[in-house]
């Protein structure tokens, strides 16, 4: 009898820790990233928040094709808060979800690239209002018609971004720990040897705070057409973020997805050819949560 006693408390006990988990069991997560600090997410889903943590062997995908069947692979840089993310992985002892896979959805990507950016309304839209500004000259009256229309759909999309932008800024604050000014010649994406000083020093202290992100942001001065300086600024960002991961040393998944802003919120006036020269150029931030700065 006493035997069966003490089986039945085993047994009891073995229950009990299957019902609470363990560490090392598998996890998910799916919602939207509310922030992230370094190799830190924080995953807003049915639960509530979950915290997530990414390491050199999680694989970032973009699903795609029918059913969304195919998978591209993507840098660990494009998450960002604002994401709608689907997490596998495993649960460790304290609880948190070691991602092993996190699959994003690529039209949603653009969306939380826009609102990281700051574009009302995105760089695209705007260089396809100005072709078909340029059409309607040719007719007064079709003029008048079609501008009607694009300014109805022009502030559609700049409420949606809005509403988007919203959301974004109320969900993650950071304080910025430290930040450069690179500047670039005419249609260039080149890093200056001067600048690559700043970008090392930039880095180093990133590397030394805990749980920062570095922001790249990438502008272009007027010269030229529209579509040909958003490549260009998009350029000069990608250019800024491989220059920090490989050469200064910074982990690839604590730099966030490169924003392009093309001719957008320029620092000086495009009149004057210093004014450009300053328009020419990429900034780059060194952010913390402002709940672990206040740590």
């Amino acid at each position: 009898m006493y035997q069966k006693t003490i089986l039945a408390s085993v047994v009891g006990l073995l229950l009990s820790v299957s019902a609470f988990g363990q560490g090392g069991d598998k996890a998910k997560a799916q919602g939207m990233i509310i922030s992230r600090t370094g190799e830190t997410l924080i995953v807003r889903d049915a639960r509530g928040a979950v915290t997530v943590i990414i390491n050199d062997d999680t694989k970032t995908q973009d699903k795609k094709g029918l059913f969304g069947l195919e998978k591209e692979q993507l840098s660990q840089t494009v998450l960002i808060p604002g994401l709608k993310v689907d997490i596998d992985g495993m649960s460790d002892a304290q609880g948190r979800v070691v991602a092993k896979t996190i699959t994003v959805d690529g039209d949603d990507l653009e969306t939380a690239e826009m609102i990281q950016a700051g574009l009302h309304p995105t760089a695209e839209q705007v260089i396809a209002n100005e072709e078909s500004i340029g059409a309607q000259q040719r007719s007064i009256e079709t003029n008048k018609q079609n501008t009607a229309a694009h300014q109805q759909q022009i502030e559609k999309n700049i409420k949606d971004i809005e509403e988007n932008t919203n959301r974004f800024t109320s969900l993650s604050e950071y304080d910025v720990k430290g930040q450069a000014t690179l500047k670039f010649d005419v249609g260039s994406s080149q890093i200056s040897a001067q600048d690559q000083g700043q970008l090392k020093e930039l880095a180093q202290n990133a590397i030394k705070l805990n749980g920062s992100i570095v922001e790249v942001t990438g502008f272009a001065d007027s010269t030229g057409k529209a579509a040909m300086n958003q490549q260009l600024s998009e350029d000069r960002a990608k250019t800024v973020a491989s220059y920090l991961i490989q050469q200064c040393g910074v982990p690839r998944r604590q730099v966030v997805a490169p924003a392009a802003m093309g001719i957008y919120q320029p620092a000086a006036s495009n009149e004057t050819k210093a004014g450009r020269a300053q328009n020419r150029r990429e900034e780059v931030k060194v952010l913390v949560n402002k709940g672990i700065a206040g740590n």
